[in-house]
């Protein structure tokens, strides 16, 4: 079974970076999409980045693009996002997520959330 844990989510001074970490099983890179989301309090989900097991390559919304960036290790089966200069808004639950596809749409697989909070 698909199975994805989040890691690494604490508290930062803004200006500051973090890296979360998300340990994934049963499933193949090639064959998924693996997305990174946010859900702040009271505010919508939204998409932090999508990777494209199919030819590797990640897309960012553009109010992150520069700030967030993915890597994966398909040798620990893990993915990251690299964070950095955080700011009070980038406060919210981080979810990695995964699905056959190269979509980060419609999601089926989700780990349970790292919170990160960035203090002014």
């Amino acid at each position: 079974e698909v199975q994805l844990v989040e890691s690494g989510g604490g508290l930062v001074q803004a200006g500051g970076s973090l890296r979360l970490s998300c340990a994934t099983a049963g499933f193949v890179f090639d064959d998924y999409a693996i997305g990174w989301f946010r859900q702040a309090p009271g505010k919508e989900r939204e998409w932090v980045s999508c990777f494209k097991g199919s030819d590797g390559s990640t897309t960012y919304p553009d109010s992150m693009k520069g700030r967030f960036t993915f890597s994966s290790d398909n040798v620990k089966k893990a993915v990251y996002l690299i964070m950095s200069s955080l700011k009070p808004e980038d406060t919210a639950v981080y979810y990695c997520s995964a699905d056959a596809g190269d979509y980060c749409v419609g999601m089926n697989y989700w780990g349970k959330g790292t919170l990160v909070t960035v203090s002014s």
